[in-house]
């Protein structure tokens, strides 16, 4: 094991303590004036990079409205997919080709297993990379900004010299997140031959780009962080590198740009159903779901089905759901009294912030562990998809909208959540950056 993993995986190097105190303490001064106005950064180039999915670009538009309000000249690379919802922030669009699935495909276009899941992301890096290395030329940034997905974005800053920091949309890698969680999950993969090409192309590329990390660290552990959530989502956060990571909680906006929503009159209860963006291709949840609230007494369902599910699969729908293929879900949230979601960061932290019960049917990736997080809070009740029929889903909201206690954690955890500073927080931890970059350079 190198030394830099050595000290990765049990972060007690006492010099580097030091250092990360004083830089620590760095950060939450130039916080502080700022807030104040003591201190006004030069405007500066600042790149984000993301790919093309909602999940990923939706938590940190907000972040770059603020930074673009600021005097900050923003630029953008995505791909055209959402190249629109990026414009409206004023920043400039750095378009690039991605090979991956676009928002609006199958998600069966993602495949079933691990590596299905995970080696489109490393072949779309690859290509990518040429791509933005002549979109940036001659107009290379002061700083890097980046989503957890955007491997390019770390191998630019690198070739740049300049500092990355991730915007991440959801849990970030707590002290003993690879041993826990890594290792079992590729234990596996890893014996395969796939496996095994798989990381050692990684490792080629990025070795090619003068990075010696590996793969896992590399994608893993930025050696800067905002977590885009709040604190209270995240797995272990008593074991997050607070050195390296700083939550700020949601990033929302009001999203007025999404379009508003009327609650129809004569509607007691407002009940959302949205599985996000991605795994929208449900039809029999779906039947579930109108067959759980249609026609119960005081309640109107919205029922978002997304793209790939034709509303006459679901038979006759009474009159007090409504089916939509797309909804302005934070403007619904603002006027529901439950929600079921599938524990998405984004929606999870959307239900959290309006302070909606949740009944969370998670289908992939780190939906399963919102859905247990949010559980234990005592806001929501996990129900697995081959669990959720009709009296389940009906039983589990009404216990939920039913119960004080539920109202109250809900209330207390949104206040919580109005402390960790947002959208202005992480601008203003940006802009530290920044900063700090001009005083060790004059």
């Amino acid at each position: 094991m190198s030394c830099a993993n050595a000290w990765w995986r049990t972060g007690t190097w006492c010099s580097r303590a030091i250092r990360d105190e004083a830089k620590n303490g760095l950060h939450e001064t130039y916080r502080l004036a700022y807030g104040r106005g003591m201190i006004t950064p030069p405007p500066a180039h600042i790149a984000m990079f993301s790919i093309a999915a909602h999940g990923h670009v939706n938590p940190n538009l907000e972040v770059i409205r603020e930074l673009v309000a600021r005097g900050h000249r923003v630029t953008y690379a995505i791909p055209p997919a959402l190249a629109e919802k990026v414009a409206e922030t004023g920043a400039e669009l750095k378009l690039w080709n991605s090979t991956l699935p676009s928002p609006d495909d199958d998600p069966e276009a993602w495949g079933s297993t691990l590596l299905d899941n995970v080696e489109p992301f490393l072949d779309d890096a690859i290509q990518a990379l040429p791509q933005l290395i002549e979109a940036y030329e001659g107009d290379e940034p002061d700083l890097v900004l980046h989503d957890i997905s955007s491997y390019p974005a770390r191998v630019l800053a690198h070739r740049w010299g300049v500092k990355a920091i991730s915007l991440s949309p959801n849990l970030v890698a707590w002290e003993g997140y690879i041993e826990e969680v890594l290792d079992p999950m590729w234990e596996e993969p890893k014996k395969t031959e796939r496996g095994r090409a798989y990381y050692a192309r990684f490792q080629a590329w990025l070795e090619e780009n003068g990075i010696t990390q590996h793969p896992d660290v590399f994608a893993g552990r930025p050696s800067r962080s905002l977590a885009l959530i709040p604190k209270v989502l995240q797995p272990n956060a008593d074991r997050v590198d607070e050195t390296v990571h700083t939550f700020v909680g949601a990033c929302q906006g009001d999203r007025a740009a999404q379009g508003d929503w009327t609650r129809p009159a004569g509607a007691e209860k407002v009940l959302l159903v949205s599985l996000g963006s991605a795994f929208t291709k449900l039809p029999a949840f779906y039947r579930e779901c109108v067959k759980a609230f249609g026609d119960l007494p005081g309640w109107h369902m919205v029922l978002q089905i997304g793209k790939h599910v034709d509303p006459a699969e679901l038979g006759a729908i009474p009159g007090n759901v409504e089916v939509r293929d797309w909804v302005p879900q934070l403007a619904i949230l603002k006027q529901a009294d439950a929600f079921i979601t599938h524990a998405g960061a984004g929606g999870s932290q959307e239900g959290l912030a309006t302070a909606t019960p949740m009944v969370c049917v998670p289908q992939a990736v780190d939906q399963f562990g919102n859905a247990d997080m949010l559980q234990a809070l005592g806001v929501a009740r996990h129900v697995p998809t081959e669990e959720a029929t009709a009296e389940t889903l009906r039983e589990a909201v009404l216990a939920l909208t039913d119960d004080p206690e539920v109202a109250r954690r809900l209330k207390e955890i949104q206040e919580q959540m109005a402390t960790e500073g947002g959208t202005r927080r992480a601008a203003d931890l940006i802009e530290a950056e920044l900063e700090q970059r001009v005083r060790l350079t004059t």
